[in-house]
């Protein structure tokens, strides 16, 4: 019987790409956190996916570039069973070569050419050097050129906390601005990445790698709104410290090299506004890149003169809306979108990256989505004017009767709540909404309600509180302020906005109109509701994306769609295949079951967990703060001591100097430990764990790494007296069972194994015995 997977790429593939030139340093293990499942309306987190990427390392200081990526298949599988799966990983990592092996042969695909090999034997496989002049020949430039050097700029704060998909988009977009400079074209470059994605970390690490590249004059970020600023501004500040800085009115900040503005400050928002604070403060070509946040909201209008004024910069667009959009309708809102989009895809040329929320969701990256939709028999049916005649309708201002013919003017079908309004209807919509939200747990859960406009939102609310005051009553409980609210420009819903982030005993329900619709960040929301009708695409994925955010905090792992209107007809069939997991139908949620409660012995036990936190200090103060944030300052505090592989490598075997580094990293030495425990990495030594999360490694177990001695250094042993060479092998092996401190012990030759080798006697055959142990820890930890 052949080997597994996992050992046919420790035991049979490994040795050999090492063998090829494929050392550690160029091994990458790219691991995704695990799509959400839901299961009879319960989210549970499936494992995760791990592909090994190889990279290509231009020199010790640079950042290795991925190239290829391959898939390891068990032993006795044809090499050429999990090319399709490997093929459709590849795009997402954005790498142009594309590797199955079983361990004896090979299949290459080349994307560039789609063209799949014979399958050849392992001992063939290409170079580090071969593959780089094969992507050289694919993007159109040298590693070596001036253009090439953000591609080969490390991250700032490490790769800790960049994401596969964030690293891929990076790289995609510098490559062809790379390719632009080359041949002396624009460099317009479109990216398309899911709400939630985190297009904002990719903006400051693109901006951060081309101004450590010493390639940044000036960069805008531009956005819409004053939400966005900020939070764009708080990243870029993180990123650049005081040489980012808002823009605001009369506030211009030209010393600063990062700039961050709305249309609104630059007075390009309209078309009536005139662009006088833009071409007061910035001449023609200011700026050298530009990055536009959300770039399919505003229709190329007025503020198109922030790009055309500087034509000679980098441009990236940013967008959250896919590139296939169905528009399965005639719409005015569809003939909208369907030219952004054509205006888009004109400007920029196609995106280099996407990245969408069903994939977001399947790496476990962004929330599950459940989708309850439901009917409305006055929506299916209509209701014909002589209906409303026959009701005696009232100005809904004034109290008093409209005329006949003005009614049957102003009647149009499907216009409730915008000209015709229906308590009926919103009491009846918001009543199955409640009884919705009481089913899947509590009332009290953070939901925004998209209304028809302002009026509507006023109804929805007043409605909700009603609601939420009679249950209330009949529980004898008190109510929490400000349950359900109206969150519209018109109502000043910004001055909202942190109570629906941050309070737990307040403000649950946001009606709304557009003021929520994009960028703002709400990750604690779980319910996304359509009350109103919506015919663009772009706004719907926009409004969508208001719940599609994980928030560890509260648990929240799944967000709830809650359909009245056929809002999500505009996802398409074959998202909604991927998102439709619960059994049954979403349009029949009163039939639901409820989950069985376990009693044991009399007593009702629920347990639920609330995210994981390390409590640490930050800016001298001490404060919980997540496992994510704490492993990204972690691998920041590294990178900042130890700038590269290479010289943490010589750190490593140094104990003191090792000593020194671990102390002055977050929490005095133990954030490493830490980390290895919430990551259940015991059977890692802190190199490895530290290597990965600093520079890339390929991280091996202790055991696996000490296996590796053997063949990585077989000519190193060979030229050894034999009891030498078993004495060395003894005292590695040792690293399996210990970790470092285990080759430093100065109990290591009374151990059996290294005394029956040979021991002490033994090392002294061929020179010191402690030039001998630290010469093998070298080696150990070498590529």
């Amino acid at each position: 019987m052949g080997l597994g997977e996992t050992d046919t790429r420790a035991k049979l593939i490994d040795p050999v790409l090492h063998q090829r030139g494929w050392t550690e340093d160029c091994l990458k293990r790219e691991e995704t956190p695990g799509a959400i499942q839901i299961i009879d309306g319960e989210a549970e987190r499936a494992r995760g996916r791990i592909d090994y990427t190889l990279r290509v390392a231009v020199s010790s200081d640079s950042q290795p570039l991925a190239v290829a990526l391959i898939e390891a298949k068990k032993e006795d599988a044809p090499p050429t069973e999990g090319l399709e799966q490997v093929k459709r990983y590849a795009k997402g990592l954005n790498v142009p070569f594309v590797y199955s092996c079983n361990g004896h042969l090979f299949v290459e695909y080349d994307r560039t050419t789609n063209i799949t090999s014979a399958p050849q034997p392992l001992s063939q496989f290409p170079t580090p050097a071969e593959l780089r002049g094969r992507y050289e020949q694919y993007v159109g430039f040298s590693l070596a050129e001036e253009v090439a050097r953000p591609l080969l700029t490390p991250y700032k704060g490490g790769e800790g906390g960049r994401r596969y998909y964030q690293d891929a988009a990076i790289r995609a977009a510098l490559e062809k601005i790379a390719r632009c400079q080359q041949t002396g074209s624009p460099a317009r470059v479109l990216l398309t990445l899911a709400t939630g994605a985190g297009k904002t970390f990719i903006a400051c690490n693109l901006l951060r790698k081309i101004a450590d590249a010493g390639q940044l004059r000036r960069a805008l970020f531009v956005c819409d709104r004053d939400e966005l600023r900020t939070q764009g501004a708080a990243a870029l500040q993180i990123a650049f410290g005081s040489d980012a800085a808002e823009v605001e009115k009369n506030q211009p900040h030209k010393n600063a090299r990062v700039l961050i503005a709305t249309y609104q400050t630059l007075n390009v928002d309209k078309e009536e506004d005139m662009g006088n604070f833009l071409t007061t403060h910035y001449p023609e070509n200011y700026f050298s890149h530009i990055i536009i946040d959300e770039c399919h909201r505003s229709a190329w209008g007025k503020w198109s003169q922030v790009l055309t004024r500087n034509s000679e910069a980098v441009q990236v667009g940013l967008t959250a809306t896919p590139r296939e959009l169905e528009f399965t309708e005639d719409s005015p809102e569809s003939e909208a979108d369907r030219q952004i989009t054509a205006d888009n895809m004109a400007y920029f040329g196609e995106p280099v990256y996407e990245y969408d929320i069903g994939q977001g969701i399947e790496d476990g990256y962004l929330a599950a989505c459940e989708i309850v939709r439901s009917a409305i028999n006055l929506d299916d049916t209509g209701i014909t004017v002589e209906e409303v005649i026959s009701r005696n309708p009232l100005d809904a201002n004034t109290g008093q009767p409209i005329p006949e013919a003005e009614i049957r003017e102003m009647y149009e079908k499907t216009s409730y709540e915008r000209s015709i309004l229906l308590p009926d209807r919103v009491m009846a919509m918001a009543g199955d909404l409640f009884n919705h939200l009481l089913t899947t747990g509590e009332v009290e859960q953070k939901t925004i309600i998209f209304c028809v406009n302002d009026r509507h939102a006023d109804a929805v609310a007043i409605e909700m509180n009603n609601l939420y005051a009679r249950w209330c009553a009949a529980k004898g409980e008190k109510p929490k302020d400000y349950y359900a609210f109206k969150c519209t420009a018109k109502s000043s819903g910004n001055d909202y906005l942190p109570d629906l982030k941050g309070s737990s005993r307040s403000h649950f329900v946001a009606t709304t109109v557009d003021l929520l619709t994009t960028g703002v960040d709400v990750p604690n929301v779980r319910n996304i509701v359509f009350f109103k009708y919506v015919n663009s695409p772009i706004s719907f994925y926009q409004m969508v994306g208001r719940g599609t955010r994980l928030d560890l905090p509260t648990n929240k792992l799944m967000f709830r769609v809650y359909d009245y209107t056929n809002a999500t007809r505009l996802f398409g069939e074959k998202f909604l295949d991927k998102l439709a997991t619960k059994k049954g139908t979403a349009a029949e949620p009163k039939e639901r079951q409820q989950r069985r409660v376990i009693s044991v012995e009399g007593f009702e036990v629920n347990i639920t967990p609330v995210g994981r936190y390390i409590l640490t200090t930050v800016g001298g103060e001490t404060k919980p703060i997540t496992v994510e944030e704490y492993r990204e300052r972690l691998a920041e505090s590294l990178v900042n001591q130890v700038t590269n592989l290479t010289l943490f490598r010589s750190i490593w075997v140094q104990p003191e100097e090792r000593g020194r580094l671990l102390q002055i990293l977050p929490d005095g030495g133990r954030s490493a430990s830490i980390i290895r425990t919430l990551d259940e990495l015991e059977a890692c030594d802190l190199f490895d764990v530290l290597g990965e999360l600093g520079y890339g490694l390929h991280r091996l177990t202790r055991l696996e790494r000490a296996e590796a001695f053997s063949y990585k250094q077989e000519d190193w042993l060979r030229e050894m007296p034999e009891e030498t060479a078993a004495t060395v092998r003894a005292i590695a092996s040792q690293f399996a069972k210990s970790g470092t401190e285990g080759l430093e012990n100065k109990l290591i030759f009374q151990v059996p194994e290294v005394t029956k080798a040979g021991g002490l006697s033994a090392l002294k055959l061929v020179g010191k015995p402690s030039e001998i142990i630290q010469e093998t820890k070298i080696r150990l930890f070498a590529a």
